[in-house]
Parts: C-alpha cells; structure tokens; sequence
C-alpha cells in the first residue's frame, strides 16, 4: 500500500494550530494575535547603533560567519544616498528590534526591498527566509499626504510572524510601541474553537439576525462570503461592522481555509480586527488580548465565555469629538479653496448659463465628492457646511466682476 501523501498546506495547518494551542497554555488566554501594525515618527524611532555607521568589511567575512548577515546589511546601507541612510538605518534598526522580540528564528533580509503601503523601501522580516513582516520608510509620492510618510517609520506583522513567534513576543512588541511612543494602527485578535462551537456559522448568522450582534442598540453592516445554500467546500465567511468604523469582525470556517473541505475539520475562527480610524489602540492589546476582545461587544464577550476564558472587558470606543472635527476641518479646507480658486469661474458660470445650464454642471448626483470627504456621511457633511459658510463674511465668498 502506497503512502498517502499529504500537502504541505496541510502540514503547515497543524503547525499553526500546534503553536496555538501552546500559546494557550502558556498565556492562559484563548485570544491569539494574529496581526499588529503600528506607526512611528522617525524622530522617536530607535537611533543607528555603531555597527551601522561604521561598518564591517564583507570581504574579509566568510559566509559561515554570524556576523556574515549582519555585514551585507551594512553594505547595502554604504550605497545609499545621504538623504536616505538615517530613515534606512533607523528602520533596520526597528526591523532588527522586532526579529529579537520575536525570537531567534526570526531575522531581517540583508536586502532594501521595494516598499507597500505607500512607502518606498521596506526592510523584509523573515522566517525560513519566507517574509511574514516588514519595516517601512520614506514617502512612495510627491502628494502632500504621502510626503507625510516621509517623517514615520511603520511596522507590519503578519499573523505567520505572531503564530510562530516566542512566548512573550506580545509583551516585549508592546514595549517596543511604548518605547518609541508609536501608534497602533492595526490589531487583529482571533478566537478559534477547534472543534466547533454549538450551532456553527448557521448559529453565528441567527446571533446577528436576531439583534444579538449590535453595537450600541445598532445594526452593524452585515456581509456574507461562500456557498451558504449548497454545499460549503470553500469555506463560508460573515462580516459585521465596518472598516471605516474601525472595528470588523469576520468569523470564517478556518479548518476548511487551512485543511480544505473534504478534511472534515470543525475548526471555527472569529476575528475581531480593530483599526485606528476614529480609535484611539492601545499597546495595552498586545498584553491583554483577552479583555479587548470581551470589549468588543456582549456578543464578543458570550463568545469568548464558550471558549472557558475569564476576561475584564475593555471596550475600544470610537471617539466622536475626534470625528467631528475632523468633518470640519476637511470642510472648511474644501470651502477655503472653493473661494480662493473655484469662486470666480463659479461665479461666471452663474453669469452667463442658464438656469438648467448651471444646475447641470452642479448635478452633484452624477460627481464624486472630493476624496477628502468621500469618507463623510452625507449628514456630517450636511452640518459641517453649515456650520463652515456662517464662519465666512459675505465679502470673502461673494465675487465681483469688473
């Protein structure tokens, strides 16, 4: 009899829910980390160290040195151009601080990568010199918004870095944050039944369905991902909330992702993924999962009570004064330009158009808002305007002709 063969997709899937089920014993918490990114200002960002600036000769190493590694980096860094060694070696540097956190089988790759997220390089962090993170730097635009970037140095951990990473790496990620005084801008906190949970994703649905799921006395937005009406052999998925609110969550048939559907694994994963639109996330996360998860929602904290975990709820609100200012703000640049540079051609083109004329070049149903407001409800946008045109005199937003 022929041996069976199993894929590799497979045994990576044990892996990962070895490493689970170890982090769980060890953090005596059922919330896995499965992703963080967090942002810092170059200005607090970890200075080069001496091994940076003054460099090894590579050509006296040999490629079983340790060091050898340590020496390409450095290499790479004495062809860069001057306005770039300080961002490249401040963000090595961060790169090189996260690896150690991980833990030994993590390390940087001794090459400037081309960037993501708008930034234009990216040191890669690695694991069987697969990347399951990276450190970014420098502006990928000219745009005033990108150029921003230009003074922030962010960091991306994948779930394949927090999975396999040493006891403890949350903890010391979070003093990285805190030490360097960093923005968390991303963390997403799983919770994962291996054998299923009572009434399965039918039963999550019925949860939401029937009010169990809101936020606030609200209605989340709710969506739905897979064959729910046959056979589910690619996995069914549902979201509730939303991304713009910064807070998603996302419970998904994880066995059947990992194993595939004919493995028959009841593994069932909910997700909570917070972002730092219109939140404020704290490190604090990173070393209590458990309570920020429980926070979420009653929904969240039922859900965890399944999994035999004991929690102190910590909810991550939105912050409304935050958002309102925000509208205003955006509002008042867009009216401030309007007058400065658009008032005089609108002006005459209420001149000289008719009334159907100008009305069509105003159909404000057949344009896009500018993209500044586009991330508006057309009520905030309603209030802020009124609120911006009585803060501008008649004179500065009525043009006159010669």
């Amino acid at each position: 009899m022929s041996k069976a063969n199993i894929s590799p997709l497979v045994l990576d899937g044990e892996q990962v829910k070895l490493r689970i089920l170890a982090e769980r014993q060890e953090t005596k918490t059922p919330v896995h980390i499965d992703w963080v990114r967090f942002t810092a200002l170059i200005r607090n960002a970890p200075f080069p160290g001496v091994d940076s600036l003054m460099p090894a000769n590579l050509d006296q190493m040999n490629i079983w040195d340790p060091l050898y590694r340590k020496a390409q980096m450095q290499k790479v860094l004495r062809d860069v151009p001057d306005y770039e060694f300080l961002p490249s070696t401040q963000a090595l540097e961060l790169a090189d601080s996260l690896c150690r956190a991980l833990g030994p089988e993590f390390s940087v790759f001794p090459e400037i990568k081309k960037g993501q997220d708008f930034y234009k390089f990216r040191w890669s962090i690695v694991r069987n010199e697969i990347e399951c993170g990276w450190v970014g730097y420098l502006a990928a635009g000219e745009s005033p918004q990108k150029k921003a970037q230009d003074s922030t140095i962010h960091a991306n951990l994948h779930g394949t870095a927090t999975t396999f990473a040493t006891p403890g790496w949350n903890t010391r990620i979070a003093e990285i944050i805190e030490a360097h005084d960093a923005k968390v801008t991303r963390c997403d906190l799983a919770l994962d039944f291996f054998d299923g949970v009572a009434g399965g994703m039918d039963g999550i649905k019925d949860d939401f369905e029937n009010g169990l799921c809101h936020s606030n006395g609200r209605r989340l937005k709710f969506s739905m991902a897979g064959d729910w009406s046959n056979n589910p052999q690619d996995g069914r998925s549902l979201y509730f909330g939303s991304r713009e609110a910064g807070k998603i969550t996302n419970s998904y048939e994880k066995g059947h992702q990992l194993f595939g559907f004919k493995a028959g694994s009841k593994w069932l994963r909910v997700e909570l993924r917070y972002g730092n639109k219109l939140r404020v996330l704290s490190a604090d996360m990173l070393r209590r999962p458990a309570d920020f998860f429980a926070g979420a929602s009653e929904w969240h904290a039922l859900m965890l009570s399944k999994a035999d975990a004991i929690s102190s709820p910590e909810p991550v609100k939105t912050n409304g004064r935050l958002q309102a200012s925000t509208v205003l703000a955006e509002v008042h640049r867009n009216v401030a330009w309007a007058i400065t540079n658009a008032a005089p051609t609108i002006a005459a083109a209420f001149r000289f158009l008719d009334n159907d004329q100008f009305l069509e070049l105003c159909n404000w149903e057949q344009k896009k808002l500018p993209g500044r407001l586009q991330k508006f409800s057309i009520g905030e946008l309603s209030k802020a305007f009124s609120k911006v045109m009585g803060s501008f005199s008649p004179v500065e937003h009525a043009p006159a002709f010669g």
